[in-house]
């Protein structure tokens, strides 16, 4: 579910493109990428769909780059899903002396070497972009897929198989709410970073759902 895309290479493209103006590059530029014009001092722009592309002051060219200025939506998103795949590594770390099965294994396994660096870049974007912001009154068990206390309590004390189907139902379940949360992102978000977060969220749960399903 990949949305903004068009925007993306526009963005893509005229960031090259500025930067083959203003700076000098001992290589030439591939037959396909834009490129600076012969004559200096001017960028090649992409075109609209269906339109050619033009020549444009590198100063000009900046101004086309749309604005991608983190909104509250973005903040909320990001600081949100923190707390979230921290949850899922809380329940992955009881999986070791506790589940029955290797696919439960090595799906937490995969959880865990997932969202880990996601963490990273989240909180790493949060720095770069000023540092958390005050969201006011928030319950963070009542974002979409988090398992409640007394679920987490119960995960805790099951084994086996007892322990694999119920990992399994409250990991679907938070995978989903992810998803959900990412989706909305995409329509209220206006950062391309944190959309593309979001976009490989909804594109690596949804797969780590179905092989779960599977089992």
């Amino acid at each position: 579910m990949l949305i903004r895309r068009q925007r993306a290479v526009a963005v893509a493209a005229l960031s090259v493109a500025a930067v083959l103006a203003l700076g000098a590059c001992d290589s030439g530029p591939e037959e396909d990428a834009p490129r600076a014009a012969p004559t200096g001092g001017t960028v090649i722009a992409p075109g609209k769909p269906g339109e050619p592309a033009r020549r444009v002051s590198p100063e000009e060219a900046a101004r086309l780059l749309p604005d991608e200025s983190p909104n509250g939506a973005d903040f909320r998103y990001v600081q949100m899903m923190i707390a979230h795949h921290r949850q899922a590594l809380t329940m992955t770390e009881l999986v070791p002396g506790r589940a029955g099965s290797d696919g439960v294994r090595k799906v937490a396994e995969r959880i865990s070497a997932a969202q880990k660096p996601e963490i990273g870049a989240m909180e790493g974007w949060l720095e770069n972009n000023g540092g958390p912001r005050e969201q006011g009154a928030h319950d963070h068990h009542a974002m979409p897929g988090m398992a409640t206390e007394a679920r987490l309590a119960e995960l805790r004390k099951a084994r086996g198989k007892a322990f694999d189907e119920l990992f399994l139902k409250l990991m679907i379940t938070h995978h989903q709410g992810a998803v959900t949360m990412a989706a909305e992102l995409l329509g209220a978000g206006n950062n391309g970073l944190v959309e593309e977060m979001a976009n490989d969220v909804i594109a690596q749960q949804t797969s780590e759902i179905n092989r779960m399903r599977a089992l």
